[in-house]
């Protein structure tokens, strides 16, 4: 008989085996490396073009929020409320009347804006330009045409737009060094403002003409003392932050 041996007939099948093993591994391997190549690749699928402008198309519509359509309406009214105020010679009481109604709303809105935007996460770029703007429109306003029909002296018109554009000029200089908070004493100054115009605005007589200076008399002395302690919270946060700067220099040089 010339058969093969046992032993070298299963070496055979092994390496047969083996090699069939090996054959199909670097194929099955290659795959698997070929597909994570494909998913991993820098040509690999994109996100559709669509997904973006969609993207876009909501962060566009987020401006039209309740808190800034809130503001447009105040800006609105400022042309509103001077046609109001200057109808018929500026001294029509129902007119005053409808001026007042105008200026009323733009006060109560100013109110609600701020508010609706914190809260409920309505902050926009556009909300942060327009509503200071908003707020020294409606009264530079009133305050001009109140002085224009000779109801408020100039200069208290002069004192309290004065500090108005001052400190918003302020705060834009010393931004790099922090923000300067609202303070209690300027809320309490908007309102007095707010209430002191108002008053005005009417056609008022009597002793309500009289409670209406000392109301004003008391919005002049909050804008001229609120106005220096943010003169004094800017220097001080200037120099902190100064200071701030020049450790932190001094500990990246040592």
């Amino acid at each position: 008989m010339t058969g093969v041996p046992a032993s070298a007939a299963g070496g055979s099948s092994q390496a047969g085996a083996a090699g069939k093993a090996s054959a199909v591994g670097p194929s099955q391997s290659g795959g698997s490396k070929a597909t994570g190549a494909a998913s991993g690749a820098p040509g690999g699928p994109k996100p559709a073009r669509g997904g973006k402008i969609a993207a876009a198309a909501v962060n566009q519509a987020s401006v039209w929020n309740i808190a800034n359509l809130l503001t447009m309406l105040r800006l609105v009214l400022v042309p509103a409320f001077v046609a109001l105020m200057l109808a018929d010679g500026g001294y029509d009481p129902a007119w005053r009347s409808l001026a007042w109604a105008a200026f009323a709303i733009a006060m109560i809105t100013d109110l609600f804006d701020g508010h609706l935007a914190r809260t409920y996460n309505l902050v926009t770029d556009f909300g942060k330009i327009a509503d200071p703007i908003a707020d020294k429109a409606i009264m530079g306003a009133a305050l001009i045409c109140l002085s224009a029909l000779g109801d408020l002296p100039w200069w208290v018109t002069g004192v309290i737009l004065g500090r108005e554009l001052g400190i918003t000029l302020l705060r834009f200089i010393v931004i790099r060094y922090g923000v300067i908070p609202a303070s209690r004493g300027g809320k309490l100054k908007t309102l007095t403002q707010g209430v002191a115009v108002g008053m005005y605005i009417l056609a008022l007589t009597g002793w309500l003409a009289t409670l209406r200076f000392w109301v004003m008399a008391a919005a002049v002395v909050l804008t001229v003392v609120t106005g220096l302690d943010y003169v004094r919270q800017a220097i001080v946060l200037r120099r902190r932050g100064i200071a701030e700067r020049e450790a932190a220099l001094e500990e990246t040089e040592a």
